[in-house]
């Protein structure tokens, strides 16, 4: 997730649970780009012990093909390349890049030839079901069969629909049974009950989980537990101070301080808000916090004061609250 998916969080997802593979934020493509060294921190640094893969959005094939060779030539580990063709935000898709390609099949014929071509690894795809609507689908299957990519990670609606609309886990499920490669399903996956029910539902051969990790840190914990046959983990409100607390250290760097600190960790707390009380009160309050005491005071209040502290934190997020700003479609894309 872009501008989320960063080093920091990354670090504190190792420490309560990381995923089996990490994506990073997109190394953005064109004429003019480099490797960006925050994203390459991410790679080389981010101490969770999984593999994690490079993400490119882009459509450029020089530029596609010098970033790979770039990437290779400076010895960063990654586990594979993976790209983008799932970003929603309209200043992505506006320039036929991102969730913006799924219009355009020859061009996605072209851009997976040169990167299968580029890649000596494990070469990934990230994708909608389309742009409008899912006339291309079954077209783009052919072109990721024809190009021999490794995994595909669906995200099961259109460019347009974003984040707004119900998850069509049925193209996961075609996708499974016409695809020979692994297919991870993406949208929506918020809780334990609803991983393992999309993975009965659909057949897929994993679990890909965005937005949801940043609302429950622990969610990736919780699955294994679940597979592994284990006592499932079950944190509190206390839990979930601690957890902003942690954010707030995890996110603090020279240059973000004051209001600025403040109000980029709002960006978190619009999600874990949804699990926190049903009339929104508790984001209600931390979105007009200014100071750090400020947002201390409004978290001991929701989520510590008068015994909330031992009050299970809810497995799905509450019914009719919405998480804004929504962090991807105003900086980038889920992953």
């Amino acid at each position: 997730m872009q501008d989320v998916t960063t080093l920091p969080f990354m670090r504190l997802l190792g420490q309560y649970g990381a995923p089996d593979l990490l994506f990073t934020e997109y190394f953005r493509v064109h004429e003019h780009s480099t490797l960006e060294k925050h994203i390459v921190d991410s790679i080389l640094h981010h101490g969770t012990g999984r593999p994690v893969f490079a993400q490119l959005i882009g459509e450029s094939l020089p530029d596609l093909e010098r970033t790979v060779a770039s990437i290779e030539a400076a010895g960063l580990p990654v586990a594979g390349i993976d790209l983008n063709m799932g970003c929603p935000a309209p200043k992505v898709y506006k320039k036929n890049v991102g969730g913006g390609l799924l219009r355009d099949p020859a061009r996605i014929d072209e851009v997976l030839g040169c990167l299968r071509a580029a890649v000596r690894g494990p070469f990934t795809v990230k994708m909608r079901i389309g742009f409008e609507s899912d006339i291309h689908f079954e077209k783009i299957l052919d072109l990721l069969e024809k190009h021999r990519v490794d995994l595909l990670s669906l995200h099961a609606r259109t460019v347009k629909e974003a984040y707004r609309s119900e998850v069509h886990y049925e193209y996961i499920t075609r996708a499974v049974k016409r695809l020979k490669i692994p297919v991870l399903a993406n949208g929506n996956i918020t809780s334990l009950a609803k991983g393992q029910w999309t993975l009965d539902e659909t057949g897929c051969a994993g679990l890909m989980i965005g937005r949801s990790c940043i609302r429950n840190p622990w969610i990736f914990r919780q699955l294994r537990e679940h597979f592994e046959g284990k006592p499932v983990f079950q944190p509190t409100l206390g839990d979930v101070r601690q957890y902003v607390e942690d954010l707030f250290e995890a996110t603090t760097i020279p240059d973000r301080t004051g209001i600025y600190h403040v109000n980029h960790l709002k960006k978190f707390l619009n999600f874990v808000g949804l699990g926190v009380d049903t009339n929104g009160q508790f984001m209600h309050d931390m979105r007009r916090a200014k100071t750090k005491a400020e947002m201390d005071a409004i978290c001991d209040r929701h989520l510590v004061d008068g015994g909330k502290a031992e009050q299970p934190f809810p497995d799905e997020p509450i019914k009719g609250l919405v998480a804004r700003p929504n962090c991807e479609t105003s900086k980038g894309c889920s992953l």
